[in-house]
């Protein structure tokens, strides 16, 4: 089923909006900076996504002014298919990474889903960010039926408790914090 998203943006993403190395967006949210909080992030399997309204404003919210390549943006949109532009995360609709999707169904391995994608049974990514899948949850679960079909040793039950809060925002399990030098940061959003 075809869905109109959101356009989103990671590290990489951000960093083409304003012509920087992505490692400049990780030098806005260091605290001792304090130009970008990170809790304008969304977290998803333990990596930082925005709304795409939010970054292409971002450089005229900022003490010194950024102004957005007004291409990267384009390339960005076309990329990612009919969509609409969100400015805040709680616009978002619930979206899942590899971690949040091993969570939902309890899979014993992270190479039980691995072997699904790469074999072409996993529904096709909504996003590619950053070098990172995200789905939408209801991509994820409307894809059961079939995976279930297709299924040799996993059954593809929704813990139902974890959808529940994917769907609220309440969602604090793995992929819900970013992990930075062995510590628990923040959780975005």
């Amino acid at each position: 089923m075809s869905r109109r998203k959101p356009y989103l943006v990671g590290h990489q993403e951000f960093a083409a909006l304003y012509s920087v190395d992505p490692k400049m967006v990780a030098q806005w949210l260091a605290p001792s900076r304090g130009v970008l909080d990170p809790s304008t992030a969304l977290v998803v399997s333990g990596v930082r996504y925005w709304p795409l309204g939010f970054a292409a404003r971002f450089g005229t919210t900022t003490t010194r002014f950024r102004q957005v390549d007004l291409d990267a943006k384009a390339r960005i949109v076309a990329e990612q298919g009919a969509g609409w532009e969100p400015d805040l995360g709680d616009q978002l609709p619930p979206i899942v990474g590899q971690q949040e999707i091993i969570a939902m169904f309890h899979l014993p391995a992270q190479g039980n889903l691995a072997t699904t994608i790469a074999t072409g049974r996993f529904p096709g990514c909504d996003w590619l960010l950053s070098g990172s899948m995200l789905w939408l949850l209801e991509t994820v679960l409307d894809a059961v039926p079939e995976l279930r079909q297709s299924a040799r040793s996993v059954s593809w039950d929704a813990d139902e408790e974890v959808v529940a809060a994917l769907r609220t925002g309440t969602y604090d399990g793995p992929g819900s914090r970013i992990l930075t030098r062995g510590r628990h940061a923040s959780k975005g959003l």
